[in-house]
């Protein structure tokens, strides 16, 4: 089984803490993935917050550009979004698709066959994965597996795996075909860097929206605490579970949304095509 770190504790010095648990040496030069938090959102969590653990291990901030209207939508736009977020003052900050994207095939995916991901990626030894879970208006939930999924791709690669593999489809494809794309897609991360990828989630914040939505509700449920795992999928399950096993008034609004979503169906297909195992130990330090 995977194991699956967790504390209570929300605070920088904590994911250095669980990150020093998972008892990995990312090697060579290092990609830090975090969301830059879309112009207006309140709750995308702040450089800060992050900033011990890029420091610690000398990353470098990436993001990709998206396929809908924003702030984040062009490199011109989104090198200002990151300079207002105060990405830029905490570490070096890359947008990987700034000079286009390159094909990664998938293997034994169940609806598409390619990932299309930032050209900068070629330039990283490995892979430290920094998610906010949270809700989200089309996935259900946001976390480790969408972080390297949607969050990797270029922004052709999002539009096509929104729409699960015709990118003129992107809002019109299949629900349920979108949410396995993005399993597809993450299985294709996790095969190129290999051993050289660590996952950390923080349960922060956790609105029903995503930190890509400019206006997005406050959260109902309170903050649980953080998680690391080398496996993607027993991270996003372990806190799907603690959702699920929390007492907190709120969680039936941020329940409703990853129910109606099927948002857990990413997780499954991800843990059914081979990215990881939905079963896992879980070490509350």
């Amino acid at each position: 089984m995977s194991k699956v770190y967790f504390t209570r504790e929300i605070t920088p010095e904590a994911i250095v803490r669980l990150y020093d648990a998972l008892g990995v040496e990312l090697p060579g030069k290092v990609a830090v993935k975090v969301h830059s938090g879309e112009v207006g959102n309140q709750n995308f969590l702040r450089p800060d917050f992050m900033k011990p653990m890029v420091s610690k291990v000398q990353g470098t901030i990436v993001e990709c550009n998206t396929a809908y209207e924003g702030k984040r939508n062009t490199t011109a736009a989104h090198w200002e979004t990151m300079k207002l977020h105060g990405w830029t003052e905490i570490a070096d900050v890359d947008i990987l698709d700034e000079d286009g994207d390159f094909e990664l095939p998938v293997h034994g995916g169940k609806c598409i066959d390619k990932n299309f991901v930032g050209s900068h990626m070629k330039n990283y030894d490995s892979l430290l994965v920094l998610s906010h879970f949270k809700g989200h208006p089309m996935g259900g939930f946001g976390g480790a597996l969408k972080n390297i999924s949607i969050g990797l791709a270029s922004a052709h690669g999002k539009a096509y795996i929104h729409g699960a593999g015709k990118p003129e489809e992107m809002w019109t494809a299949d629900h349920d075909s979108f949410l396995a794309s993005m399993a597809d897609a993450s299985k294709t991360i996790v095969e190129y860097f290999g051993k050289k990828i660590a996952f950390v989630n923080v349960m922060k914040n956790m609105s029903v929206d995503c930190d890509c939505c400019a206006v997005a509700e406050d959260p109902a449920i309170g903050d649980i605490g953080i998680l690391a795992s080398l496996d993607p999928v027993a991270l996003d399950q372990a806190c799907l579970d603690l959702v699920y096993a929390s007492d907190d008034p709120g969680k039936p609004h941020l329940l409703e949304r990853i129910e109606s979503r099927n948002g857990a169906y990413t997780v499954e297909v991800a843990e059914e095509i081979g990215v990881g195992s939905r079963k896992y130990e879980l070490v509350e330090l």
